[in-house]
Formats: structure tokens, C-alpha cells, sequence
């Protein structure tokens, strides 16, 4: 495991880092497939927003394979897969009061999604 030291995190700064991974998973999902998220209660960390769970939306763009956060903070572990970027519109998020025209990208990883 990698250790960041104090007299490194300036040099770490400037260099960046990226989550991408190299990866010739197959993608579950392409543009134009819709796609409802998942409703969960995890116990720990998760980065799909409690507003956007159980809610129908399409894939706009598969941005590739990336680390997924949600294990890797708990454990460690990469559990390499697709990050996608899911266009949901205002009503959908925000109920019928919100605009019918506007919508929201959002960024969810595989094992946020499921057919619709």
C-alpha cells in the first residue's frame, strides 16, 4: 500500500493522478440505453446520491474503466469497471415541479445501474 508522506504531498499535487485503468472489460451498458440506479442503504461509503437512487435515465457517454470508489475506500481494492455518464431529466430527480425541459449528467459506475 502507497503511503503519502508530508514532504511529498506538494510534488503528488502537481504531478495528479488518475483512476483510469487499463481494461478490455466489456461495458454493460452503450449511449442511448436506459437505465434505472439502483435503490440501496450501503453501510458505508457510496458515491450515488441518495436524490438519484431508484431513478430512470439514459446513458449519454461509457467514460471507460475506472477505480470504483466505493470499494477501494473500504478495502482497497480497485473492482475495475465502467463509468458512465447518465443523462436524467429535472422531473425525474426532482419530482413535478421541476423544469420538463432542463436535465442532469451524472457520472455512475456500473454497479450503481441496471436495465430499464
Amino acid at each position: 500500500m502507497r503511503v503519502l508522506q508530508l514532504d511529498n504531498v506538494q510534488e503528488v499535487l502537481r504531478a495528479g493522478d488518475s483512476a483510469r485503468l487499463p481494461s478490455n472489460a466489456a461495458a454493460r451498458f452503450k449511449p442511448g440505453d436506459a437505465v434505472r440506479t439502483r435503490n440501496f442503504q450501503p453501510p458505508g461509503h457510496t458515491r450515488l446520491p441518495r436524490y438519484a437512487r431508484a431513478k430512470h435515465g439514459v446513458v449519454a457517454i461509457d467514460h471507460g474503466v475506472f477505480v470504483f470508489p466505493d470499494t477501494h475506500a473500504a478495502s482497497g481494492d480497485k473492482k475495475p469497471q465502467h463509468l458512465y455518464s447518465v443523462r436524467f431529466t429535472m422531473r425525474e430527480l426532482w419530482g413535478e415541479g421541476a423544469s420538463d425541459i432542463d436535465t442532469v449528467h451524472m457520472d455512475m459506475f456500473d454497479d450503481y445501474l441496471q436495465p430499464a
